[in-house]
């Protein structure tokens, strides 16, 4: 029986071990003319007769679930919740949605937009206008990674080169300018 519990369980076999050693480490010491140990009563571990083998991770490392680790430990509430408090927390007005009252109209194009916020359909009509521009640089140059660091000045119908455009890039557009966007 024990010789069969010693091989289903790793971890009482180590600790029989660790008993066997200390009592030949004992006779040893009693051969040798230093006394011996004082034999006195050893705990006794009654267990069950077939035992559980132990997870594949914790074999190994000879330590056992504690009580900690093999529950799942949760907050519960004490007592229920009412129906009007749980309606009184939810809707207190400390977390309500604030109604806005800077909204505003935008000039450009008629939609509503918060005051200090550009507008997003007109961003969006901004953002397609600058990807053009963008398509247009890479076919003059070849490629994103061959343009010149030079500055650049797009023209739009009816516009032409100014004294100042000299050296620059020039991109033109065959389309009327847009009123956002403001030539320098």
């Amino acid at each position: 029986m024990a010789i069969m519990l010693l091989h289903m369980v790793p971890s009482v076999r180590v600790l029989i071990q660790r008993f066997w050693q200390r009592l030949e480490r004992g006779r040893l010491l009693a051969a040798c003319g230093v006394q011996s140990p004082l034999w006195g009563l050893e705990p006794a571990v009654q267990t069950p007769t077939c035992l559980p083998e132990p997870a594949a991770g914790i074999a190994g490392s000879g330590e056992g679930l504690g009580f900690l680790g093999s529950v799942l430990w949760m907050a519960a509430p004490k007592k229920r919740r009412s129906i009007e408090v749980n309606r009184c927390r939810r809707r207190n007005p400390h977390k309500l949605i604030p109604v806005k009252r800077n909204i505003d109209v935008c000039p450009e194009c008629g939609n509503l937009k918060l005051k200090h916020v550009l507008c997003a359909y007109c961003y969006a009509k901004v953002k397609a206008e600058t990807q053009q521009i963008r398509k247009e640089i890479g076919k003059m140059e070849g490629g994103p990674f061959n343009a010149p660091t030079v500055e650049t000045v797009v023209l739009y119908d009816g516009e032409k080169p100014t004294g100042k455009d000299e050296g620059k890039r020039i991109i033109e557009r065959a389309r009327k300018r847009p009123s956002w966007f403001i030539q320098n």
